[in-house]
């Protein structure tokens, strides 16, 4: 099963170190960024999930929430969680899904279907692709996905940036350029006419380009 952005995020229903959940009703009417490990006690992963757990906060005033697939036991999690907390300085905050059986990662696609054995018998080679991160809307559609090797950490100050700019573009009829940060100047969609844009930003916009027309973030 391959997944696009636009599509529903698949749900399930799992064992989680904070207790069972069903994902769309965890979700709720809020935001969730998806993030998946390939195995517990792994170098790389550490560091993610210890400064995720940082970065809580800052998800959390903009309504989303944090949850962490590794293919590994529930048990195996817990201990891992004491680890990160020692040596990121943040102890994980959110739940940690059980992912052992391997079922969700396949239904993610981040796993070759006929992808088998027992979760403590794969090393973290055999599940080197389960390292994507989803943004998913409160519709539960897939808004954005990323997937990195095993040997790049993630940027994380980065998936919190695209979700201000999803949260922003799903709101208001914008673009954001390149390297954009919250308040930057935004682009106007290509979609709406000129008699719709001034009505939008009566304030009027730079156009380098008739393509290309600039305005301040709207609020």
């Amino acid at each position: 099963m391959s997944l696009h952005i636009g599509e529903q995020a698949p749900d399930f229903t799992a064992e989680t170190t904070q207790g069972t959940i069903n994902f769309h009703e965890w979700i709720g009417d809020g935001w969730a960024i998806l993030f998946s490990h390939p195995k517990d006690f792994t170098p790389v992963c550490t560091t993610e999930l210890g400064y995720m757990a940082g970065l809580s906060a800052d998800f959390a005033e903009r309504n989303c929430k944090i949850i962490g697939l590794s293919v590994d036991s529930v048990d195996d999690h817990v201990a891992w969680s004491k680890d990160i907390e020692e040596t990121q300085g943040h102890a994980v905050n959110y739940p940690l899904i059980d992912g052992s059986s391997l079922e969700i990662a396949k239904t993610y696609d981040m796993l070759h279907p006929n992808a088998s054995g027992a979760a403590k018998d794969r090393t973290a080679m055999d599940n080197s692709t389960v390292r994507s991160v989803f943004v998913i809307g409160p519709d539960k559609n897939i808004k954005a996905m990323l997937t990195y090797p095993m040997s790049t950490g993630r940027n994380f100050d980065e998936v919190l940036r695209l979700l201000d700019s999803i949260q922003l573009t799903a709101s208001h009829k914008v673009a954001t350029p390149v390297n954009w940060q919250d308040g930057d100047d935004v682009i106007i969609l290509p979609a709406v006419s000129n008699e719709e844009a001034q009505e939008r930003f009566p304030g009027g916009w730079e156009a380098p380009k008739p393509y290309i027309r600039i305005v301040p973030q709207p609020g």
